[in-house]
């Protein structure tokens, strides 16, 4: 496959939540010496990646903050070297990684909501706990995958099932405490996130149903 292609298959898997559930399992030694514990208070932080010119909702992913900070990033496209997946949750979530997901995402034609939070370590626990659980997530089940997460927390019981990232960033923007903000970039669609998509490593990985 050409480079050309490979470009245009990058830009492609931005626009949602991925092609279909692919199980990618990092070795748990590069796992532990990756892992990135946070200071400050124990939270939950909702992504929501909106397009700018249809208002439709194109991701959702939820940041655990617990006793490692981690991203819960379903059927997403992003990879970064330092930060090693196992099934859709990404470890090493430090700072500086975050920064680079937030550009990734964030370009001409979308932005991206953050609302983070704060919860009981217990519940950040319990996050980090059902995350790891989960599974890789299939094509266009980012959000009812984390809504269905979010509902099996204390403090968030009831909380709506829904497959539409606008809704259940709606539906979160209700919880007490939360904090909001937006963030945009005005760099093109062909300059965003393409080395590290592309460079990807393709194992161990299986497609699952």
């Amino acid at each position: 496959m050409t480079l050309r292609a490979l470009l245009a298959l990058a830009l492609l898997a931005l626009a949602g939540c991925g092609a279909g559930a692919v199980s990618v399992v990092a070795p748990m030694e590069e796992v532990q010496r990756r892992a990135y514990v946070h200071p400050g208070p124990k939270s939950l932080t909702l992504y929501t990646v909106i397009n700018n010119r249809s208002g439709s909702g194109a991701h959702t992913a939820l940041m655990v903050n617990a006793s490692q900070r981690v991203l819960w990033d379903p059927s997403g496209s992003f990879y970064h070297p330092a930060a090693p997946e196992r099934n859709d949750v990404l470890f090493g979530f430090t700072p500086t990684i975050q920064a680079v997901y937030v550009d990734y995402h964030a370009r001409e034609t979308f932005r991206i909501v953050e609302q983070t939070v704060e919860v009981a370590p217990e519940v950040a626990e319990l996050a980090l706990k059902l995350v790891q659980e989960q599974g890789a997530a299939g094509s266009a089940t980012c959000s009812i995958t984390t809504t269905g997460i979010l509902a099996k927390l204390p403090g968030f019981e009831g909380f709506p099932v829904s497959y539409f990232p606008v809704k259940t960033m709606e539906n979160f923007a209700e919880r007490t405490g939360v904090q909001r903000r937006t963030i945009t970039d005005d760099d093109a669609d062909d300059n965003h996130g393409v080395l590290f998509r592309v460079t990807r490593p393709q194992g161990p990985a299986n497609a699952t149903p």
